[in-house]
């Protein structure tokens, strides 16, 4: 139901009293019970301010570890752009929000890792280690150094933190004891320079990361080198005395040096470094770079040099992409292995796990076996860094092959370096979907939960160390986005689209599954952080036509609407005096037969033979028909302005959409601009046959994805589509980056097939309606010589139906007001000039009614 204007007004008062001295509030109140909110103008430039509009919406949501206090950062919608957010504070009966000071800040609970008895966190800042006192609310500086300190975690035995400098790993006690450096790894590929006596010359102590200056040991020359060495210590007192000094301080420093350093080769690095429980082994993540591998760049043509500068970037698909192998370095020896996923090119072969429309695109040539290298035959696979049991016996990690098409999660021994497979899950396609990269362990230690599409949905399971069949703990047509464990371990929380695919709970689960308990009330997102005591929630929640805000609710079944307490309030008063749609979700169906959901916005007094726009969301695998406030917040507002000009716009989560489950994720597999773009096509179709939609007037849009899809809508079906605009379009995918293509396409060596058949640009010819294409410069994800190059084809292939805006200091996302109007300006100018618009009408779109 529509709340009247005086009540939205009052909302709006009474947060802005919160965070506003008592005089202060008092004053706005006065000036605002005179005049009543500036009405919100339906216009692009109006549209496009963004966040001056909507708000900022609340982020990096705190508990105070006494579940007294919420902290959070916001951002007021009269603030500047790349104005940082400021902390905020709100009590748990949601009083009292006001603005922290700087010191204030500066004592705001972290992001870390919390202790067992929850008295400390460990954290990291500017480079330093910190501790946080959660009795005394205060923090305390652990390191101050030159060097830069990172990944700090406290010791199994919570007696001690453990830290990252200098690629090496050091273990400092929390009672002030001696610090201990676990790990001697030094990369560059050289060994460590021996220490000479004070001031006696070049080459003393100090080289020991990756040093090139020289070593203790002297290295072996050619023949003749050697010869001249020996008779040079023969003949010469002084040579043989230095000798014999640096043979004696290298005895004593073998002597003294049990450990044996890690010699990491030149190019490669060292990463992501976690000591095991018994503190035996530290196992580090080493990085390789792609050999022969090039690297793009951008050129930046608006900089304060006034020079063009470059802008490094990417690879493109199908290059030499980076290794990833994890080593176990023993503590006391200093031994390196590397962890053995078991996984070999020839086992994969065997088992017809590629399928020769899907060929090995990650197999490199035969490499020499040494200590640092995979060993020959080896399948190239990833390895994510282990999470070990709370008993401190057992490290479950995550294995994903470089060819995207087996997961595995294994077990790992870290004195042997062996692993054991305790889960694999196989796709013909590519293994993704929600929570991928999830893994646990039950507080008792019996058993690994993971997330998996096995049966068609990302859904929880768990398994044995010791191996069997997986457990499944929910099941249905729906998806599990989160997964953690509740602050005293006793259960699962979950998010989940059980209610619908269009909106997201919270919910707890017990560890064997049955039973789960609904903990949030409103309908739309609900992203949830705990309190300590488990007694509340805190709440990012959005609806359709609500942007994100901050809630607070109680933590138990059946909670209701009326005990969820609103805090903030992000959009201006403006953007409340327009009636902002719940728009409602219709389904038609694909020519497969799939029933293909969409957002439709209808004017209210709609014409049979009108004009209908669709709009193509981007990102590829994004849901954005839903019941939650959408990051296509000003397209969604742009709909309005087109429903007023007599448009019906459409939105479709087409097929490889993300929340509907692995089938309708993978349906775009080898084929970009296949059944993606055929579920645009049945759209019009169903706008035709059920709402009277002139099948010569529709036009589409969208940018990057959404941009791709337009251009082959454009060129491939050009008499269903009478105008397009692509903004930030992939017109060649073989020029597009690695990670997410190769899931889809494999590579252009590999499949040349399926990046023709999906590439826009050997399509140009088939245009027939009016393009625009809009594109920012300094665009690192998208390139803009992927526009470049199809303005050079469409010019070779004579075609003149077509226009090119650019936006010379733009990203892949544009972050000006006035870079936004004048693209989306173009957008209307295009739609209203060639498909014909209705003229501006005041009659108010088709809607289901304002909803909470």
């Amino acid at each position: 139901m529509k709340a009247s204007l005086p009540h939205r007004l009052a909302v709006v008062l009474c947060a802005t009293a919160l965070i506003l001295p008592s005089s202060a509030f008092a004053q706005q109140a006065n000036t605002a019970a005179q005049s009543a909110p500036k009405k919100f103008e339906l216009t692009v430039d109006s549209i496009m301010r963004g966040p001056e509009l909507v708000g900022w919406p609340p982020s990096d949501v705190r508990w105070s570890q006494d579940s007294q206090r919420v902290y959070f950062r916001w951002k007021q919608a009269s603030e500047p752009r790349l104005k940082e957010p400021d902390w905020y504070v709100v009590s748990r009966d949601g009083s009292g929000l006001r603005k922290l000071s700087e010191d204030e800040a500066k004592q705001v609970p972290p992001a870390g890792e919390l202790s067992k008895d929850k008295k400390l966190t460990v954290f990291a800042d500017e480079g330093d280690i910190w501790l946080y006192d959660h009795t005394r609310n205060e923090r305390r500086q652990v390191t101050k150094t030159t060097d830069a300190e990172s990944n700090p975690h406290f010791t199994f035995d919570q007696k001690r933190i453990c830290f990252t400098r200098q690629n090496n790993l050091y273990v400092l006690p929390l009672d002030g004891g001696a610090l201990v450096q676990m790990t001697d790894i030094r990369t560059g590929g050289a060994a460590p320079a021996a220490a000479g006596p004070a001031g006696f010359g070049g080459f003393g102590g100090g080289q020991r990361q990756g040093s090139a200056l020289g070593s203790g040991e002297q290295q072996k020359g050619t023949e003749s080198q050697e010869f001249l060495k020996k008779e040079e210590r023969e003949l010469l007192e002084a040579v043989r005395e230095r000798a014999q000094q640096r043979e004696e301080q290298e005895a004593k420093r073998k002597k003294r040096e049990t450990r044996k350093p890690f010699n990491v080769p030149a190019g490669q690095s060292v990463g992501s470094l976690s000591l095991s429980p018994d503190e035996k082994y530290v196992i580090a993540s080493v990085f390789e770079p792609g050999t022969g591998a090039k690297n793009t760049i951008v050129p930046n043509y608006v900089t304060e040099s006034a020079y063009t500068e470059d802008i490094p970037s990417r690879n493109k698909v199908g290059d030499n992409q980076n290794r990833s192998r994890l080593a176990v370095i023993s503590v006391e020896t200093g031994e390196v292995k590397f962890v053995d996923h078991g996984q070999t090119i020839a086992a994969k072969a065997q088992s017809g796990a590629q399928s020769a429309a899907t060929p090995d695109a990650q197999q490199q040539p035969p490499r020499r076996e040494a200590q640092n290298q995979p060993k020959q035959n080896e399948r190239p696979v990833q390895l994510l860094a282990p999470v070990w049991s709370e008993d401190g016996r057992n490290a479950a990690l995550i294995a994903r092959a470089a060819d995207n098409k087996d997961r595995w999660v294994m077990l790992l021994d870290p004195a042997t370096a062996k692993t054991k497979v305790l889960f694999h899950e196989h796709d013909d396609a590519w293994v993704g979907g929600p929570g991928t990269f999830t893994l646990g362990w039950l507080p008792d230690s019996s058993r690994v939960y993971f997330v998996s599409e096995r049966d068609g949905f990302a859904h929880l399971y768990t398994v044995s160390p010791d191996g069997g069949e997986p457990k499944q703990l929910t099941s249905g047509k729906w998806e599990v986005t989160g997964v953690e464990l509740a602050p005293d371990k006793s259960r699962f929380y979950l998010t989940t689209s059980e209610v619908s695919f269009g909106e997201r709970h919270f919910y707890a689960m017990p560890f064997d599954g049955g039973e789960r308990t609904k903990l949030t009330a409103l309908p739309g997102s609900n992203q949830a952080e705990v309190s300590p005591d488990q007694s509340m929630l805190a709440l990012i929640r959005s609806y359709s036509n609500k942007p994100p805000e901050l809630y607070l609710a109680p933590n138990k079944a059946g909670a209701t609407e009326a005990e969820t307490k609103q805090i903030t309030t992000s959009p201006t008063p403006e953007f409340f005096s327009y009636n902002w749609i719940d728009p409602p979700i219709v389904k038609f169906k694909a020519r497969d037969g799939a029933e293909v959901p969409a957002r439709l916005y209808k004017p209210k007094n709609f014409q049979k033979g009108g004009p209908a726009v669709l709009f193509v969301h981007g990102a590829g695998y994004l849901q954005n028909v839903h019941k939650w406030w959408s990051s296509y917040y000003r397209e969604y507002m742009f709909h309005h302005l087109l429903v007023e000009r007599g448009f019906v716009v459409m939105d479709v989560d087409y097929r490889a959409s993300a929340g509907y489950g692995r089938d309708w994720r993978t349906g775009i597999y080898r084929h970009m601009g296949g059944k993606d773009l055929t579920d645009q096509v049945d759209a019009v179709k169903y706008l035709v046959s059920e709402h009277g939609v002139d099948p010569k007037r529709v036009g589409l849009y969208g940018g990057s994805y959404g941009g791709f899809i337009t251009l082959m809508a454009m060129f491939t079906e050009p008499d269903v589509f009478a105008a397009g605009a692509a903004l930030r379009p992939v017109t060649d995918w073989a020029h597009y980056n690695h990670p997410y293509t190769s899931n889809i396409l494999n590579t252009p060596q590999a499949d040349a097939d399926a990046y023709r058949q999906s590439s826009p640009i050997y399509f140009a010819g088939g245009l027939k309606g009016a393009l625009l294409i809009c594109h920012g410069m300094v665009d690192t994800n998208v390139h803009f010589q992927d526009t470049v190059r199809l303005v050079q084809r469409l010019i070779e292939l004579r075609k003149e139906n077509w226009e090119l805006a650019v936006y010379p200091v733009e990203d892949h996302g544009f972050e000006r007001a006035s870079s936004w109007a004048d693209e989306y300006k173009r957008i209307l100018k295009l739609f209203t000039e060639h498909l014909g618009a209705a003229a501006p009408s005041a009659a108010a779109p088709k809607q289901a009614g304002r909803k909470k």
